[in-house]
């Protein structure tokens, strides 16, 4: 493993097994940064640091942890927090979608899934922002999607889920602002990832044309936050989808999610 540095940046990234997540630490870690990796499948982490430390020369820590449980949390919190060796970017991407209609869902699934995309969120960038706020640098990355935009998948809470991180994102980015901290939130459409699996949600008929690249979406949101954007939405066909669910009458939306059954609402992370 490699030694800290006091002159090295350390970067601390939530769902980093894969995906956005993994995409993520690479390009981090080929920028050197120093890297804490946040999931819940401690072998898979461990492997996952292993390629990146002999890869990059990064030092690259393990945190396995449950973000939807209080424990879990705490753990990634009180590393946060540690004013020894300082956090200059927070991504929080861990989070979920239910392959379900609220009406045939449980409380005990919804509240997991407001427990780690919207709890989660709120406890580790609340965590992280004081020590940033008075060393005067640092920034927060919270993944959000452009289903947060409008409410178009019947039945689901994950794009009123996702509409709370994006809101919450450009709320605390204006607060901190002044402190030369920044917090983004990045909002992708369809994006290759294992999400849609892990939740059996069956994407075979999305057209080709649709999906992103998580590393091109990684590399908009790095961009956008160099840019000091509070919302970073990655292609230029996302960012006229925004534009619409943004702009358009409420009762169009509402007609083209009876007719699309919601399938922009389970759009990636």
């Amino acid at each position: 493993m490699v030694a800290p540095s006091a002159s090295r940046r350390t970067a601390v990234v939530t769902g980093a097994t894969a995906g956005i997540g993994a995409a993520f630490a690479r390009r981090l870690a080929a920028d050197g940064f120093d890297l804490v990796l946040v999931a819940r499948d401690a072998e898979r982490l461990t492997g996952q640091a292993a390629e990146l430390t002999a890869a990059y020369g990064v030092r690259a820590v393990t945190l396995p942890a449950d973000l939807s449980t209080d424990d879990g949390c705490g753990a990634v919190e009180e590393r946060l927090r540690d004013a020894a060796d300082p956090v200059e970017l927070l991504v929080n991407n861990a989070g979920i979608s239910l392959n379900k209609p609220f009406l045939r869902s449980t409380a005990d699934d919804e509240a997991r899934l407001l427990r780690l995309n919207v709890h989660a969120v709120m406890r580790l960038t609340l965590a992280v922002l004081p020590g940033m706020t008075e060393r005067r640098h640092g920034a927060v990355i919270n993944v959000s999607s452009v289903a947060g935009f409008g409410a178009v998948m019947p039945g689901s809470t994950y794009s009123a889920s996702k509409a709370w991180v994006t809101n919450f994102s450009e709320s605390v980015a204006l607060s901190v602002r002044p402190f030369n901290v920044r917090v983004m939130a990045l909002c992708p459409g369809y994006t290759r990832t294992e999400f849609h699996d892990r939740a059996g949600i069956n994407m075979s008929k999305t057209p080709a044309w649709m999906w992103l690249a998580a590393d091109d979406v990684v590399a908009a949101a790095l961009r956008d936050l160099g840019r000091g954007k509070q919302v970073s939405v990655p292609d230029w066909k996302y960012k006229l989808a925004v534009l619409g669910l943004r702009h358009a009458p409420r009762g169009l939306l509402q007609a083209v999610a009876r007719d699309t059954r919601g399938r922009i609402g389970r759009e990636e992370r």
